[in-house]
């Protein structure tokens, strides 16, 4: 099954709920120069990854080459994903493709995106129509030479990929409209280093040479308007990467979001439970059993499940556990949490038991200062980050482990902010090189979140 999927205009947010649901699934990956970098971090890592963007007056491969590729790729892998900028069917040539499939004979689905054409002059506060203003919206493109302006009066004129042409889209408008008419450049819209110009049309060349493509040009009296919510945001212009494990971050995501950032989830590390680790292992007798993270405790019951023990056999043992989402996980196994040390780290977790304490935990977590029994039933690995953005303004570490599995990975930004969730992970990412580092005054997400608005500039 081929997939046509609109990516959107960038930020990662605006990717539609089937687009991602397709995505995940994907087996192999297709994707154009648009494409936001949080998206492409979305990409399964057991996913091939083929860039096949067209850089302008530089193209990397032809169009007729890519509808090849994308047919021959049908016929290797079950789930194949043409990624595009925007709209697949608004100046994507998404058309082009889907004739192409037909003609293979092939299955294929096409699943619409948010346009730029739309969404980034909504997210820079311009609404392509207005009572007072516009009654429509013609949306063009600038590579069109031959037919560049029709006539639009009293309405909106969107202009896509237009810096380049910038000059000759002045002069032919200039034809036709007087040379006050308000235009607005927005450049990488919907991210975190989005820029506008709001200028005229006599200087519209001179504007469009102070940006960089992709942008879009808006014509018309719409375009004098400032409705910008975004710049209200704290952190609108913002890039943030998280580095902690897949299905892990929504909840920090979600916060950085409403705050205005752009933010790329990619995780470093991957964790997989240790299979039989529990076989023949004696959980009963113990005074404390200890857990250290939420995937532990998922590790914990669903070996139990595997062996098919019963969870009764810890008899009186009492629970500690690090960190409030970890004691969440347990409630949600029906285990009431004894002791949370409160510094959530390892260290204070120990130090506040005696007695015969089990530890349940990953294989390759830090040493533990106690003559204390342990059973590793989870491991932690690294993940290969493939394409990770040049321009990053803040980098979320949640554990040790994250900066480990960065630096495997990215030799420079050492420069950039960090936010650490506690003492040791902000030791390792000094000991990494990190100049600029916060430390979260609790293992939190919120006061992860409250760390990254208390250093913003």
């Amino acid at each position: 099954m081929i997939y046509l999927i609109g990516a959107g205009p960038g930020d990662s947010g605006l990717l539609t709920l089937r687009g991602h649901e397709i995505l995940l699934r994907a087996d192999v990956v297709i994707y154009d120069r648009l494409v936001g970098e949080g998206i492409l971090a979305m990409i399964p890592d057991s996913a091939e990854k083929i860039d096949v963007g067209k850089i302008p007056g530089s193209h990397k491969i032809s169009q007729r080459e890519i509808e090849n590729l994308v047919i021959e790729e049908a016929k290797i892998y079950k789930n194949v994903v043409r990624l595009k900028g925007g709209d697949p069917f608004l100046f994507g040539r998404g058309g082009e493709e889907a004739e192409a499939i037909i003609k293979a004979g092939l299955e294929f689905e096409i699943i619409p995106g948010v346009s730029s054409a739309l969404a980034v002059p909504a997210w820079a506060g311009i609404p392509v129509t207005h009572r007072d203003f516009s009654s429509g919206v013609n949306v063009f493109t600038a590579h069109d030479k031959e037919n560049l302006i029709p006539d639009f009066e009293d309405s909106t004129a969107i202009f896509l990929m237009g810096v380049g042409n910038a000059e000759e889209l002045e002069k032919k408008l200039l034809a036709k409209f007087s040379p006050e008419t308000p235009c607005a450049i927005i450049s990488n819209g919907t991210t975190a280093h989005q820029r506008e110009i709001k200028t005229s049309l006599r200087e519209l060349y001179d504007a469009a040479k102070k940006l960089e493509s992709p942008a879009v040009i808006i014509v018309g009296n719409v375009a004098k308007l400032n409705l910008n919510w975004r710049k209200n945001l704290p952190l609108y212009d913002k890039r943030i990467l998280i580095t902690r494990p897949a299905g892990r971050s929504e909840k920090l995501a979600s916060m950085l979001r409403d705050a205005g950032a752009e933010v790329v989830i990619m995780p470093t590390i991957k964790t997989s439970v240790i299979k039989n680790s529990l076989d023949n292992k004696k959980i009963s007798g113990f005074d404390w059993l200890g857990f250290t993270s939420v995937t532990g405790v998922e590790a914990f019951f669903k070996l139990l499940r595997e062996a098919g023990r019963d969870v009764r056999e810890i008899g009186n043992a009492k629970i500690a556990a690090i960190g409030q989402a970890t004691v969440e996980a347990l409630k949600a196994h029906g285990l009431r949490v004894d002791f949370v040390p409160e510094i959530f780290d390892l260290e204070n977790l120990v130090r506040g038991l005696s007695g015969k304490v089990l530890m349940l935990r990953a294989a390759n977590g830090p040493e533990i200062s106690k003559n204390f029994d342990e059973i590793c039933i989870y491991k932690t690995d690294f993940v290969k980050l493939i394409h990770v953005p040049e321009s990053i303004d803040i980098i979320i570490f949640t554990s040790a482990s994250t900066v480990r599995g960065f630096v495997a990975s990215v030799d420079g930004m050492r420069e950039t902010r960090v936010v650490c969730i506690g003492r040791q992970t902000a030791d390792e990412a000094k000991r990494n090189g990190f100049i600029n580092i916060t430390v979260a005054k609790r293992a939190t997400m919120e006061e992860i979140f409250n760390s990254v608005l208390a250093g913003r500039e």
